[in-house]
């Protein structure tokens, strides 16, 4: 039996501390000249001549690309397409919201430019009181019609537990996954031909690729449910496979997506600032802290776990994009956004919630990491090859006991 105290946030400790490390032991520990990641965040993270690091060149073509597409009437270009396409309708288009920076704005250059959004929110349980009183705030400004979707919490509790029990490194595809299921389905149901992205490049155009995972893969979903969840999981938001192409493609004919954000440049501080003046706007004190399982999981159990400190990828996004200063973000590194007493609170809540004893959760992040290749996967020669399927159970027990399948 795991000692109840195993891996549990301790006060004044420091939560930080990895249970493992990303990169081969032995090998000279590289930082980036430009950015503050280093060849420790990810085994994909490599430094060229100059000495900057494979991610900031992968941020520049983006960014480069955006800037390329971007020209001084792109936004209102964009917003009338909006509005001509929503002529006639009840809405001219679909934005989620959670509260956070991206959608709040999104909701604020909304009502600055005439567009008749139907707000969706999909409340998965783990909304944090600032969170639901952000929403209310900028409502109350907006005047915007807004559509809830509740996930059923019993089916939702136990297909977080069975992601974190397969120890895959992307817990918040499932969160993800049932905004944009649910966001689809509104928009069909409503007759809504576009829908409003908060992607952006200058603020989240930073990340590796071995920290995150598909949101669109529904045979990952469903086989890592299949194999450690205790309930069906029919109630939870999964788009239609036929309908995934509308989730993939920007142009889709069937939902159009704008990414507005990439229209204009996106500074964090000056749109924090805004929001606050017009709604009341609160800040979380960090990235995605509107979510306390969000704060939970990037705070903790990412880098305890997993060795991952996503506000390094955030502080890296910002020197690129030329909002901060390498110096300013490595100042920014030092002071903790997550501190080890909220951390403690986070800890006994989330386990309370999701039916988890101390033990199990101990065991959790004591079990080495596994990739979502390891399970099922739309991209599957097995799933799109039909006839091969009942051969792939053998290929995966082979490829497992030779250390686990690549990718």
């Amino acid at each position: 039996m795991i000692e109840s105290n195993v891996m549990l946030p301790i006060r004044g400790q420091n939560i930080f501390t990895p249970l493992r490390v990303n990169y081969p032991q032995g090998v000279p520990i590289r930082t980036c000249s430009r950015c503050i990641m280093n060849t420790t965040d990810a085994v994909s993270i490599t430094l060229d001549d100059e000495g900057v690091c494979s991610e900031c060149r992968n941020f520049d073509q983006k960014y480069q690309k955006i800037l390329s597409q971007r020209h001084e009437n792109s936004l209102e270009l964009h917003v009338g397409q909006i509005k001509a396409l929503g002529e006639g309708r009840p809405y001219d288009t679909i934005l989620g919201v959670s509260g956070g920076v991206d959608s709040t704005y999104l909701a604020l250059l909304c009502k600055r430019y005439g567009i008749r959004p139907l707000l969706v929110h999909c409340d998965n349980g783990w909304n944090s009181e600032l969170a639901v009183d952000n929403i209310n705030r900028m409502l109350e400004i907006t005047g915007f019609d807004l559509h809830t979707h509740v996930i059923d919490w019993d089916t939702f509790r136990h297909m977080q537990r069975a992601y974190l029990w397969a120890s895959v490194v992307d817990i918040e595809v499932l969160s993800d996954h049932a905004i944009f299921s649910v966001m689809y389905d509104t928009a069909k149901k409503y007759n809504v031909p576009t829908v409003i992205s908060g992607v952006n490049v200058e603020t989240e155009g930073f990340l590796p690729y071995s920290w995150i995972y598909l949101k669109d893969d529904v045979a990952n979903i469903k086989d890592i449910c299949a194999q450690y969840c205790k309930v069906p999981i029919d109630r939870y938001p999964m788009i239609k496979e036929k309908d995934l192409d509308a989730l993939r493609k920007s142009n889709s004919k069937r939902l159009k997506r704008f990414d507005l954000l990439n229209d204009l440049p996106c500074r964090v501080e000056e749109i924090k600032n805004e929001i606050s003046k017009t709604f009341g706007w609160r800040d979380y004190g960090g990235k995605h802290f509107e979510s306390i399982f969000t704060r939970f999981f990037q705070g903790y159990i990412l880098p305890v776990k997993f060795g991952i400190h996503k506000r390094k990828a955030h502080l890296s996004n910002l020197i690129c994009s030329g909002q901060i200063s390498r110096q300013e973000a490595i100042c920014r590194l030092e002071q903790l956004d997550y501190s080890p007493e909220l951390c403690w609170e986070d800890y006994e809540f989330v386990i309370k919630k999701l039916g988890l004893s101390r033990e199990e959760f101990s065991r959790i992040m004591l079990s080495p990491p596994r990739k979502h290749s390891q399970f099922w996967s739309n991209k599957s020669v097995f799933y799109r090859y039909t006839m091969l399927r009942p051969f792939y159970g053998f290929w995966r027990n082979f490829k497992n006991s030779r250390g686990g399948l690549s990718g």
